[in-house]
């Protein structure tokens, strides 16, 4: 399925090829802070396309990923997967939210206590992440 995305001052238009609808959250203290709260988010594996690539700026997170926003409005545009060459763009940005289901959610063991999401999901821990995707290497 394809879908559409652009940041606020629309100076980057995204398409995507999702790998599913299934909308996910982290919880970890990086998407956290990243973004103010949950990362909530859809996998597109490596279709994504972005219009004006010299107004995206890629921001190396970790040894596994980067993250990239708009250079002009700081819109968080996608957070890239290295191992896996995975993009994962957040929910709200694309323009099919109302086909989404919340699925899962990683990195369970950082969420904080002052918020609970009441949808029935399938969890997992920061070490079953990691674990997760070492073996799909």
């Amino acid at each position: 399925m394809k879908a559409n995305g652009k940041c606020l001052c629309g100076s980057v238009e995204l398409e995507a090829e999702l790998s599913s609808t299934e909308a996910a959250a982290c919880h970890c203290s990086m998407c956290r802070n990243w973004s103010g709260g949950p990362m909530m988010a859809i996998e597109c594996g490596d279709s994504l396309k972005v219009s004006d690539e010299a107004s995206v700026i890629r921001y190396q997170s970790s040894e596994w990923a980067e993250r990239g926003f708009c250079a002009k409005c700081g819109t968080h545009l996608f957070y890239f997967l290295k191992p896996a060459n995975q993009y994962h763009i957040p929910a709200g940005l694309l323009d099919i939210e109302a086909e989404y289901k919340f699925s899962h959610q990683i990195f369970i063991d950082e969420k904080p206590e002052y918020y609970n999401f009441s949808n029935e999901t399938q969890n997992m821990t920061g070490s079953e992440v990691f674990a997760h995707f070492e073996s799909e290497q």
